[in-house]
């Protein structure tokens, strides 16, 4: 946009601001691109922040992890572990109450010794035996645990909270302290009977988040790193193989376990099994070095080389011991995704001739309560996989679902803190940079693009390598968080190139065509045209010839700008609507749909404040020559575009105008600096004025009665009021014939002001060739210059 021609006061084309500039030229300034860097980096730091709190980290459980599950669908579960089931009809089966608790524990030694027949490696029992019943019962129980040699019992899991005071010797069994207490865990076995028989003990508490579970204990910390069930089951699973296990800690060099038991026959009953997986658990959690040591032998080649199920279970172990103490769930469905038997049937199995039982041989049986109908069922749990009808995992489920990830090595693996902070903050920051720097056409869609591609990235590695990565925090937050600031900041940077375009063009514009522009989205000169009333101001400035003429044009067009800078401070701060400048003049209007006071009102009170500017300006440049000459007339004009061939300027045109600046000549002549019609100051009693007569300027067909506008009336003087009055009486002389009297008072007024131009114009005209001539034009003076 450049500015029209102000001939002598022509400063030359505007320059845009320089990020209108740069951005017009396509091509995005450096401070955006700051800022860009800046947004897409708080976006990627607001993900990390966010996945650090605890309303993050279940935020990414409840829906990346649920979504990732929902998605991948049901997985086979490994044929190693299966569940005998007891549910709500199963007593009604064996001819028993309906409650589990109820029953005789013979029939609990019945299903093992079934079990072992059937060839199973190891049973688990998920059942509550420690209250006692007959000691033949128990004992009947006992035998059948002892001469299977590989039977897991339930160890329940106490808390209490206790003053620091009475901890005594249970330090080790802290968990947590707050306020002068500790939590403290105990183990509570089941009846001695079972629990001396039985060959490992272990708990199986589940850390539930909002009533949903994702995880569980492979080892509590908090009860001296005892063996969860699953974890159990597996190193009783693995003893057939623990000679050559033992063989390879030694190979291994892992100085931790030389007490270890050369071979299993010591490892028949609880206790050594504990005592053995505890010295394991603490030799190889946190120590990377001796876990690449005993990876390394385990993959060394020798002369007896390790069959795939040896590899499979001592690798099993390894990751065992090595890996956290709590540990993500890889479900593989819903209930009863992990092969379910009935335990009626698993009863049953001793009866001639029923082969309707699968082989057993070599699997991991986990017995307990397990309903694969009943919502209602006791030992339920929330999950994923929790089915429309609203039937839950059990427990026992549950626990078979972590000893399968365990040997098969298939738990969900989430990245260590740095990863996960790197991947949240590089999508984030790339995301951000993206929405925030390129336009929004592009930027969507390529933003989407980015989000699917990651998600489906997150998706694959969840099913080929139970991998789970961030999904949530990236997709549901900072995506459209993304979205939000970088198309908001779009909407910004778009809003700020338009006011600065916008001001760019109200530099030569009125603001409310400006605003018409902009709305209208094009330029239409003819549609911007429209005739309006208004009141006309043009002013001129006296000795500006004799000023051009001692300058350089360089110092003119400086001089010139500071000049209009100071005559358009009153114009703008009254609200003038149109501004035109001509050279060393301006005519500009106030314009409304109708004849307003205010209008005229605005005119004038701009005018006094100009002329009170340039006398200022005068004084202040040691320009003492200067002085402004100001016509003010009121009606209607056309305001618009007016030009051709691709080259347009807003111009005031029409009568008011016209006669607004021959009013504004008319100073010249009568030595005078503010002048108006009598119609601009009718009605306004709050200003002194001075009726100068009636003018008929050239090109005019009717006269204008013309005023000169002295003061406010609060702020006129007594001198000024005086001038008035005797110029007043000198006219009405002169109108009534008596020149000599006219003339005489207007030699008085002369005598007292001797400055004053209307009084010596009349005062010339005090001649009976004059007399005359007013007498024939009925006293309208005719102008024969502009």
């Amino acid at each position: 946009v450049f500015c029209c021609s102000r001939l002598a006061g022509c400063e030359g084309p505007r320059r845009l601001p320089v990020t209108l500039a740069r951005t017009t030229a396509g091509r995005l300034p450096l401070r955006r691109w700051i800022k860009g860097a800046a947004v897409a980096f708080a976006i990627g730091v607001v993900g990390v922040a966010f996945m650090a709190t605890t309303p993050g980290d279940d935020f990414e459980r409840r829906f990346g992890l649920s979504w990732l599950f929902e998605v991948r669908g049901p997985i086979d579960a490994p044929d190693d572990v299966v569940v005998v089931a007891i549910d709500a009809r199963t007593g009604s089966h064996l001819d028993l109450p309906s409650l589990p608790r109820e029953w005789p524990r013979s029939i609990h030694a019945r299903l093992i010794r079934n079990l072992e027949r059937l060839g199973a490696s190891v049973v688990v029992l998920d059942m509550d035996f420690q209250r006692s019943r007959s000691s033949a019962e128990d004992a009947e129980l006992g035998a059948a645990i002892e001469r299977s040699g590989r039977v897991v019992l339930f160890e329940s899991l106490d808390g209490k909270r206790l003053p620091l005071g009475q901890l005594g010797n249970r330090a080790s069994n802290v968990d947590e302290q707050t306020y002068g207490s500790v939590w403290v865990e105990q183990l509570i076995p089941p009846v001695p009977v079972l629990a001396e028989a039985a060959n490992a003990l272990g708990p199986f508490p589940l850390p539930k988040l909002n009533e949903a579970v994702y995880q569980y204990w492979a080892f509590k910390a908090t009860t001296d790193d005892a063996a969860t069930m699953p974890a159990a089951a597996l190193q009783l699973h693995a003893l057939d193989h623990y000679e050559v296990f033992a063989r390879l800690m030694r190979e291994a060099n892992i100085a931790e376990l030389k007490d270890l038991p050369p071979d299993a026959r010591s490892l028949t009953r609880a206790r050594p099994v504990s005592a053995v997986m505890r010295t394991l658990r603490r030799a190889l959690k946190d120590n990377p070095q001796a876990v690449a040591r005993l990876t390394e032998a385990l993959h060394a080649t020798r002369d007896e080389p390790l069959s795939p199920r040896q590899r499979q279970l001592i690798t099993a172990l390894v990751n065992l011991y090595a890996g956290p103490d709590t540990r993500y769930l890889n479900f593989y469905g819903p209930p009863g995704s992990v092969r379910t038997l009935p335990y009626h049937k698993v009863i049953a199995a001793d009866e001639a001739g029923d082969e309707s039982l699968p082989d057993l041989a070599g699997k991991i049986v986990f017995v307990g309560y397990s309903d694969l109908y009943d919502p209602g069922q006791p030992d339920r749990f929330y999950t994923v996989f929790t089915n429309e009808d609203g039937v839950d995992l059990s427990g026992v489920e549950i626990a078979a679902t972590a000893l399968a990830n365990l040997l098969d090595d298939r738990e969900l693996r989430p990245p260590d803190a740095p990863t996960s902070i790197a991947i949240v903050l590089a999508f984030g920051s790339l995301v951000g940079a993206l929405v925030y720097l390129l336009p929004a056409l592009v930027s969507v869609p390529l933003a989407l693009v980015l989000g699917v591609s990651y998600g489906a990235g997150v998706q694959y590695l969840f099913n080929v390598a139970d991998s789970w990565l961030p999904l949530a925090t990236p997709l549901l937050l900072q995506l459209p968080l993304a979205l939000f600031l970088g198309l908001l900041a779009q909407y910004l940077f778009e809003r700020r190139q338009e006011r600065q375009l916008t001001q760019a063009i109200s530099y030569y514009l009125p603001g409310s065509i400006v605003a018409d522009l902009t709305r209208a989205g094009g330029v239409d000169p003819v549609g911007l045209n429209r005739s309006v009333h208004a009141t006309c101001l043009a002013t001129d400035m006296a000795g500006f010839t004799g000023i051009a003429e001692t300058m350089s044009p360089e110092h003119l067009a400086a001089f010139m700008n500071e000049y209009f800078e100071a005559l358009s401070a009153p114009l703008i701060e009254h609200g003038v609507d149109v501004t035109e400048f001509r050279a060393d003049a301006i005519m500009c209007a106030w314009t409304g749909l109708q004849s307003d006071e205010q209008l005229r009102r605005d005119a004038i009170l701009a005018a006094l404040g100009t002329v009170d500017a340039i006398n200022r300006f005068s004084a202040e440049t040691g320009r003492g020559n200067l002085s402004p000459r100001i016509g003010l007339e009121t009606g209607e004009v056309f305001v618009g575009h007016a030009g051709g061939g691709g080259h347009f300027v807003y111009s005031i045109v029409g009568a008011c105008a016209n006669t607004a600046s021959r009013i504004e000549g008319l100073n010249k002549q009568l030595g005078t600096q503010l002048l108006a019609s009598e119609a601009v100051v009718e009605g306004f009693d709050w200003l002194l004025c001075r009726p100068l007569g009636s003018f008929l300027p050239i090109g005019n067909q009717a006269p204008v009665a013309v005023v000169e506008i002295l003061a406010l009336e609060t702020a006129a003087s007594a001198a000024q009021r005086r001038l008035c009055r005797r110029f007043a009486r000198s006219l009405t002389l002169l109108r009534n014939g008596r020149r000599r009297l006219a003339a005489a008072l207007l030699d008085r007024i002369l005598d007292e002001f001797p400055d004053d131009g209307p009084a010596r114009f009349y005062r010339e005209r005090c001649s009976a060739q004059w007399e005359e001539r007013l007498r024939r034009d009925g006293f309208v003076i005719r102008l024969e210059t502009k």
